[in-house]
């Protein structure tokens, strides 16, 4: 073989095993998520190399980027560069981490946006292992109830909390939403599940500024959640019809919430009992004589 074909043959044996040393992908838990939301996603990488491999910063470029654009193909800029702990990958295994996009992107305005992460070795080598393309949608949810209220403790910050449902991929959700009024943006935002709509949820604040909701989860099951002021959801508890009443909200003389007209539900303690059940097939026999 002579030096001319010899060259391009070497240099394509080079960098054929990058492509394959590292399989990364990307994986979204839905592909429509409510303004405000934290966007979840998951990267997973696979070490094909033969032999073991330590992803870290190297003070000139990260080892991880993602790469985001909007629906125009402009890309989103971050919102400050992030930083990545150093990973450590064994030869044969792979690794997952999630993370929120939120954190890293400006998503706040209304649409659709594309992402796909690079993943580099140090050295001064720029290329990288690239992992599929996603797209996910931003979009608003529908304000079914909302209330400002002050932050017990601290002077002067007030909260508004809202309500929201959003109906997409053929189910019907209830979020909860609480912004900074001083600021006007969102602190959290996030679902309590499916909600069934024939029953409208029931909204309620407490004594200490806390927001309780009470809505329908299925058909015979109702869902009580507590949330404060910082978002957090405090408390979650389950609840069944009464002997004559569906539950309700109801606020005590002293200022606390509680749900009245119910049953307290354990959904725990059914699954439990449903497990200890035994089949009549799975009763020995029994010969008389």
């Amino acid at each position: 073989m002579t030096v001319r074909r010899l060259l391009p043959a070497l240099l394509a044996a080079s960098f054929a095993p990058l492509s394959a040393q590292v399989a990364v992908g990307l994986r979204l838990e839905h592909g429509q998520y409510v303004a405000g939301e934290a966007v979840s996603v998951t990267l997973t990488m696979t070490n094909n190399a033969g032999q073991d491999m330590v992803f870290q910063d190297d003070g000139r470029v990260n080892w991880l980027d993602f790469v985001m654009k909007d629906e125009h193909g402009a890309p989103v800029s971050p919102l400050a560069k992030p930083a990545f702990g150093a990973m450590r990958l064994p030869v044969g295994q792979t690794l997952a981490r999630s993370m929120d996009l939120t954190r890293l992107f400006r998503l706040s305005q209304l649409g659709t946006y594309s992402v796909h992460a690079v993943v580099r070795q140090p050295g001064p080598r720029s290329e990288g292992f690239l992992s599929n393309r996603l797209l996910f949608t931003i979009t608003n949810a529908h304000p079914v109830w909302s209330q400002k209220v002050g932050v017990a403790g601290r002077p002067g910050e007030t909260r508004e909390y809202r309500v929201m449902t959003y109906s997409g991929e053929q189910k019907t959700k209830l979020y909860v939403q609480v912004n900074d009024v001083r600021s006007g943006s969102p602190i959290q935002t996030y679902s309590l599940g499916e909600a069934m709509m024939f029953r409208k949820p029931m909204s309620a604040i407490d004594s200490s500024q806390n927001l309780h909701v009470l809505y329908l989860s299925t058909p015979a099951v109702w869902v009580h959640a507590c949330i404060d002021t910082d978002g957090r959801l405090v408390s979650s508890d389950y609840h069944k019809r009464g002997v004559d009443t569906d539950p309700a909200l109801v606020t005590l003389p002293g200022g606390q919430v509680q749900v009245a007209g119910s049953l307290p539900y354990d959904p725990k303690a059914e699954r439990d009992a449903l497990k200890t059940t035994h089949k009549l097939s799975e009763r020995p026999s029994v010969v008389y004589r």
